[in-house]
């Protein structure tokens, strides 16, 4: 996809995006099993026609080899989860890059989505034909959509209203707006003694760059291990290919018009750089490539990300996507 749809200002050689949709698998002590997004559907073209129509028409690529139902039956054997065991799927949003396929669950399995979704995306298609969600997807099961101010009763993380899924402080859905109507994001606390959480972002930002660096986070003055920089890069290097020369604000912005409403978006993102700043929260947005073969991925779980600082060993590897510029000015 081209990064000036979604992000702004352009930086040399950074110019185009190939990311890919992560889905979470969630199991609590008590035997629940919550999926958190499902990715892009394998059969793609079944999806909405107002969805297709946009893909083709924009020339997105796409490659879907399969869907989660299908690697969930796949490692079944191994990890001791299959679909028929999943209890919820929880949407953080309504883009079809989230939607997968839900209807390949059984009905027993809870549709959860965020404020307004039912409002403004049901019914779906066929009986709306410009819908862009599939009727398929939620038609006989329990479609719940959160009430934050309800079901959260004040409680608030992170400055994001929360509700706690589980009522035992082991999962929450917290109110990140403005990218779409509805958007959540997820907080899972992955170990006790010490507390650590993982964050799922869905699409409160698409570019770990929209985050980073921060005042809470500087640039530091030299990133190792970089994919294509065998001695690293100097952080003087980054500041000065920086759209603001900083070493405390984030490289990109939200694109304008991008978003459902592109200020509450900026503010969602302001709050994820404060998840981002606790050395106890992995932050891991739906479409962070960076992350792929660096912590650890399905059928292993990422529980143990803290121990292994997996944080800190990932946390700058996105400025590879600005080699090019990067090399021009060392």
């Amino acid at each position: 996809m081209p990064s000036k749809a979604i992000l702004s200002p352009d930086i040399e050689g950074a110019e185009e995006l190939n990311i890919p949709a992560f889905s979470f698998l969630i199991t609590h002590p008590d035997g629940k099993h919550v999926l958190f997004d499902l990715g892009v559907r394998k059969d793609w073209e079944n999806m909405a026609p107002a969805v297709v129509e946009r893909i083709k028409k924009n020339g997105w690529g796409l490659n879907i080899e399969k869907d989660v139902a299908e690697i969930l039956d796949h490692f079944a054997h191994e990890v001791g989860v299959g679909k028929s065991m999943i209890d919820a799927i929880i949407w953080s949003h309504y883009h079809w890059d989230h939607q997968g396929n839900v209807s390949l669950f059984p009905s027993k399995t809870d549709l959860v989505v965020g404020p307004g979704f039912k409002d403004n995306y049901t019914p779906g298609y066929p009986t709306n034909p410009k819908s862009p969600v599939n009727e398929s997807d939620y038609k006989g099961r329990h479609l719940r959509e959160i009430d934050f101010k309800k079901e959260g009763n004040g409680l608030v993380i992170g400055n994001c209203d929360a509700v706690d899924f589980f009522g035992d402080g082991s999962f929450y859905l917290l109110d990140t707006p403005g990218h779409a109507i509805g958007h959540m994001a997820g907080l899972a606390r992955v170990t006790t003694s010490p507390d650590t959480f993982i964050f799922m972002g869905g699409d409160a930002c698409h570019h770990p760059g929209e985050y980073r660096p921060t005042k809470y986070l500087p640039l530091p003055g030299h990133v190792d291990s970089l994919p294509d920089f065998s001695k690293g890069c100097p952080g003087a290097v980054l500041e000065k290919i920086h759209p603001k020369h900083s070493a405390t604000e984030p490289f990109y912005e939200v694109a304008d018009g991008f978003s459902h409403d592109t200020d509450e978006a900026k503010r969602s993102i302001r709050k994820v750089e404060g998840f981002d700043a606790a050395d106890n929260v992995l932050v891991v947005i739906a479409h962070d490539r960076t992350l792929i073969g660096n912590i650890d991925f399905f059928p292993k779980n990422c529980t143990k990300w803290h121990s292994k600082n997996q944080a800190e060993k990932t946390r700058w590897i996105f400025v590879n996507d600005f080699k090019k510029a990067i090399k021009r000015a060392m």
